[in-house]
């Protein structure tokens, strides 16, 4: 019963976790405006879900495998987003030709 529990808590604790996500890619993918959202941060996050699929393994999970690799593709699709916007707006201001006299 105890490892019944364990999987039950895990599984909705995964849920809570990864559907949290879903408003800020919704967003962000809706809107194309990632200009609020912190590089650094989604970097990090992305590592720590790609850190919590091995530890998943590691130890055979099945909900920390199943919902960090969820929550890993939702989170990396913003920071792949937030990367390409920032790669376009770099490319805008190098072709832009520069004010003279303003």
């Amino acid at each position: 019963m105890e490892a019944y529990l364990a999987t039950l808590i895990g599984t909705v604790a995964g849920i809570c976790s990864t559907t949290s996500f879903v408003p800020q890619v919704w967003k962000s993918w809706r809107e194309n405006d990632t200009g609020a959202i912190s590089k650094r941060m989604y970097v990090v996050t992305v590592s720590a879900f790609s850190l919590w699929i091995v530890y998943g393994v590691m130890i055979w999970s099945l909900p920390i495998i199943v919902f960090n690799a969820l929550s890993l593709m939702l989170s990396g699709s913003v920071l792949v987003m937030k990367l390409r916007n920032l790669r376009r707006a770099r490319r805008r201001a190098r072709t832009r030709p520069a004010e003279i006299g303003s």
